[in-house]
């Protein structure tokens, strides 16, 4: 977030970032079955909520095999290798970095070996008291960083790499039983597969802040990020996994246990943009959602004009719902290159000057001479719409009118989704209009908060809408113990450190 579902679409312009998507996480106990290539298509399917890197790890009773490197999920695995990870249970994950720099060491499943068993851990969300939970790791695990560094060795750089620290603390004790001691102690948001040689286990933080679903095979049971993924390996959807629920699956079977009280908080930015459209949320189709959302749109914000177009394709169901509401033909204005994905190669400044069209490209014959109604789901910096109008009216665009399907993006995200920071936020410093007359726009408007979450059909009590109101559901740490670098780094004040604001917690 990416895959087929163009989860690039902010990422147009070459060096844009956009919302980068959380972590996807699967989960598979099923013997007698091919774990690993069940795991390997499962990550297939959540590729765009990361496209770093991708890991699995597999258990077949008697140890666990660890196989994760930088890149997506087909250029980290080939044929050979998925038959060379053979067993019963398997986790997989595919990342998108939110705490700890994106490179090989931080990719995961993370691991740990003990003198009576191993553990392997997948994440999606970001933790907020690391600081918390690094202290308790040094003292809990004789965990001495500094020490760790001058001697080379390899002390946790990401909150995942410190829950399995902490896992592996006690190796008298089960992995569950030290979960269930370590989980209720967790702040922020974490939807947590993990396993050991022969339990697959699934955790989701208090506010179930990130989906995590339950699927059930012939002969086994998977988790997953997304209901989606379910589908791709034909698991039949069960449930949701409970916000302060923790399963274990073994040859026993499935059981449960709640480690806190469920206060649902699920991040309403899912189902404006990192889910698939073809998944499921708290009931509810997010491609539905999405088309109800530009419905709202065009009911909150009427315009005259001849087409609507989408930004591909992000913002087609909301365009679509869009046309439906207004009466005003939808047509395909703008074509997508569907391999232009996720590359490590720098774009010559030739190519940097065609900007956005090294994604899309308008398609004249459509758009010139017509008044566009143009439909995305969010403005992050403004710069990709800035170069979306000025390329719309080069193609003979008469009128651009931009219409957005989320409220203005003000706050940064703590909970696993990585904004830009307060100060790149445009609509941070922006008014409307201001923001309409940066990117060169004839119309803009964004749909009110109240709208979105009617598209929902959640309750607002149990949505977590703080990149739009500033309002964190869960408590946050000083600003110096915030930010992506804050475990690979001495201190605050390291060139590297992130400064962040927010407001008071409600």
């Amino acid at each position: 977030m990416p895959g087929g579902d163009g989860k690039l679409s902010h990422d147009l312009l070459p060096g844009e970032k956009g919302p980068q998507d959380s972590c996807g996480v699967f989960g598979v106990w099923a013997p007698g079955e091919d774990v690993s290539k069940l795991t390997y298509f499962g990550l297939y399917a959540l590729q765009h909520r990361g496209q770093e890197s991708a890991g699995i790890a597999v258990g077949n009773g008697r140890s666990v095999v660890v196989y994760k490197d930088m890149g997506l999920v087909p250029q980290v695995f080939d044929e050979s290798t998925l038959n060379s990870l053979r067993g019963h249970v398997a986790i997989g994950h595919t990342r998108y970095s939110t705490t700890g720099g994106s490179r090989w060491e931080n990719a995961q499943p993370t691991f740990r070996s003990t003198p009576t068993g191993s553990a392997a851990l997948a994440h999606n969300g970001n933790l907020t008291n690391t600081g918390e939970l690094t202290k308790l790791a040094e003292n809990a695990c004789n965990l001495d960083r500094e020490r760790l560094r001058r001697q080379g060795g390899a002390a946790p750089t990401t909150d995942t790499d410190l829950v399995t620290e902490l896992f592996a603390t006690h190796p008298s004790r089960s992995l569950e039983a030290a979960a269930m001691d370590l989980l209720p102690q967790l702040r922020g948001a974490y939807c947590f597969v993990f396993m050991d040689e022969n339990t697959l286990y699934a955790a989701r933080d208090p506010q179930g802040i990130r989906p995590l679903v339950l699927g059930k095979l012939d002969r086994g049971w998977v988790i997953a990020s997304e209901s989606a993924a379910l589908d791709i390996v034909g698991a039949a959807r069960v449930r949701e996994i409970e916000p302060g629920e923790l399963i274990a699956i073994d040859e026993a079977g499935l059981r449960t246990q709640r480690f806190a009280p469920a206060e649902p908080k699920g991040c309403v930015f899912e189902y404006v943009y990192l889910a698939r459209p073809d998944t499921e949320i708290s009931g509810r189709n997010v491609h539905a959602a999405r088309a109800e959302m530009g419905r709202q749109l065009a009911r909150e914000a009427p315009v005259e004009a001849d087409l609507v177009i989408a930004t591909p394709e992000s913002g087609t169901p909301a365009a679509i719902g869009y046309a439906q509401q207004s009466g005003i033909p939808y047509a395909q204005g703008l074509v997508k290159n569907s391999y232009v994905g996720r590359t490590f190669i720098q774009p010559s400044q030739t190519i940097r000057q065609l900007g956005i069209r090294l994604k899309l490209n308008p398609l004249r014959e459509v758009i010139e001479g017509q008044r566009l109604i143009v439909v995305d789901d969010s403005i992050v910096r403004g710069n990709t719409q800035r170069a979306l109008v000025r390329m719309l009216r080069e193609a003979g665009a008469r009128e651009v009118h931009i219409r957005i399907s989320s409220p203005p993006v003000m706050w940064p995200c703590f909970y696993g989704i990585d904004f830009a920071t307060r100060a790149e936020l445009i609509a941070a410093g922006l008014s409307v209009e201001e923001i309409r007359a940066s990117v060169g726009a004839d119309s803009l408007a964004y749909i009110s908060l109240d709208g979105l979450i009617q598209a929902t059909t959640v309750p607002q009590d149990k949505l977590c809408t703080a990149c739009f109101t500033g309002k964190y559901p869960i408590a946050l740490p000083d600003a110096e113990l915030l930010g992506k670098y804050v475990l690979e780094q001495p201190g605050p004040t390291s060139p590297d450190a992130v400064t962040v604001s927010y407001p008071a917690t409600p």
